[in-house]
């Protein structure tokens, strides 16, 4: 008998962005090089795109397991397309949350090394959702995805047109 579909959500988020947005971005700014001009207060703003981030994560976590009936893990993905709140202005907003919660810890931690890794993720999620997730998602939903695709972008966030 499978786990219940909160504790595979938590799960599968402690793995992935726990993992990605928070322990490495951690390890890096705890011990990487800071940037040569303090920021002071500055880099307070810094606990804007980190709570935004955890905000984001957290709804769409949500959205997937409520409305798709799956967890964001490849093994558990959701069985519907999951095209409402948040994923109607775009089409990766979990991956955004992420980038926003390591933003705001390079922010806080004045980290030129969390910087970088926050440069080279946000490559690394492009070439996986335009390499993998794209055509996987076509695979599985066919035209309703096609619509979807056309209708929301991919990385910048765009009001909904109406219904």
């Amino acid at each position: 008998m499978p786990a219940p579909l909160w504790l595979r959500s938590l799960a599968t988020t402690l793995l992935f962005p726990g993992l990605v947005g928070g322990l490495v971005p951690a390890l890096l700014g705890g011990g990487g090089a800071c940037w040569p001009v303090a920021l002071g207060p500055l880099r307070w703003l810094g606990v804007l795109p980190l709570a935004l981030g955890i905000a984001l994560l957290a709804l769409t976590i949500h959205d997937f397991a409520t409305i798709g009936g799956g967890t964001l893990a490849p093994w558990d993905a959701p069985r519907a397309l999951v095209r409402l709140r948040l994923y109607g202005w775009v089409r990766n907003p979990m991956y955004l949350g992420v980038l926003g919660c390591i933003a705001g810890q390079a922010l806080l931690w004045r980290s030129a090394s969390v910087a970088s890794y926050l440069v080279f993720l946000a490559l690394v999620f492009h070439v996986r959702v335009v390499g993998f997730e794209e055509p996987e998602l076509r695979r599985r939903f066919g035209e309703p995805y096609a619509r979807y695709r056309a209708s929301v972008p991919r990385w910048l966030p765009r009001r909904p047109a109406a219904r």
